[in-house]
């Protein structure tokens, strides 16, 4: 099986860039940046295992817990679990464990969420209140376009599927140290997508047999230490590396006008309403193709691309 790894462009880093200077040279870029030297809060030195433990205490988190670093969305190679929030700090800092649910050297991850998933969004302020007291979120935006605050812990070793969103954010990382791979939006077609996610779970060494052209996806690479941001424009893939046990927040904006998303997504991961409307007219226009014979169906299939191709793809990509 041969397998081949991709070489990594360095996402740029950039020191004490103030809100200004974000929204007039970074944000119209649509690319990643690392911000760092930013004013967090005391986020950054408080949340010591034993802090967090005792800062929220006993209440109970529905967690992921996986038997493989890798997590996988689509295989659902993971379990949810529910675990006191103190009883989870401890076992997600740990590298075996002596209580488990599935192997001794399981991997945790809590992605928090809104008290009622089908309506609330995760916001740190609401299902993390004593802890939310110590950050200081970088408002880069207007406050009506905040949408969610996501409180992330991870096992060290932890990798998360590769996957977009569709909506801007800054991922935050206040403690320990992550390696993010990700892969412009261009890119899409060489990324074997399900939905929102990739089919390649490991983008390191990626079976080039099973997914020949991922190898012509270019990717981008930076490692987050401890008070570190990454801006990931929407629709920029990610792939998420724990290299150590590590405490994040990920807040998320309305880069669209606020009637473009889907109402119901408390997630922010559902495709704008208008892209879901084209995706169901498309999937609609593919099945009235199967009415023809196979040599028609072809030609006007190949017409259809050509003319999605002359009618909405961009020129303009650096």
């Amino acid at each position: 099986m041969e397998r081949r790894e991709q070489r990594a462009v360095a996402v740029e880093r950039l020191d004490g860039v103030t809100r200004e200077r974000f929204l007039r040279d970074i944000y119209p870029r649509r690319k990643p940046v690392v911000l760092t030297g930013l004013e967090l809060g005391t986020c950054t030195t408080k949340w010591t295992i034993d802090y967090l433990s005792q800062a929220e205490g006993s209440k109970e988190v529905k967690i992921h817990v996986s038997a493989v670093p890798q997590m996988d969305f689509l295989s659902k190679n993971f379990v949810y679990r529910t675990l006191p929030f103190d009883a989870f700090v401890r076992r997600a800092a740990e590298v075996k464990h002596k209580e488990y649910f599935l192997t001794e050297d399981e991997k945790y991850y809590l992605r928090s969420v809104g008290d009622d998933v089908r309506k609330d969004i995760a916001d740190i302020r609401k299902q993390f209140p004593i802890l939310a007291e110590d950050v200081c979120i970088p408002e880069y935006f207007e406050k009506e376009q905040f949408f969610s605050s996501v409180f992330r812990i991870s096992s060290a070793g932890l990798q998360l599927w590769t996957h977009y969103d569709v909506m801007d954010n800054f991922l935050i990382q206040v403690t320990g140290r992550k390696r993010v791979v990700l892969y412009s939006p261009r890119d899409a077609p060489y990324l074997y997508l399900s939905g929102t996610k990739s089919e390649v779970l490991d983008v390191d060494n990626p079976d080039v047999e099973k997914y020949p052209l991922f190898v012509k996806a270019k990717r981008y690479q930076c490692v987050l230490e401890a008070g570190d941001v990454l801006f990931i424009p929407a629709l920029w893939f990610h792939n998420v590396i724990s290299e150590e046990f590590g405490v994040a927040l990920n807040v998320f904006w309305k880069h669209l006008p606020a009637e473009s998303y889907d109402k119901t997504d408390t997630y922010g991961n559902k495709d704008p309403m208008a892209a879901s409307r084209a995706i169901q007219i498309l999937d609609r226009a593919l099945k009235t193709l199967e009415e023809l014979p196979e040599e028609y169906r072809d030609f006007y299939a190949r017409r259809m691309v050509l003319r999605i191709q002359e009618k909405a793809y961009r020129n303009d990509y650096g």
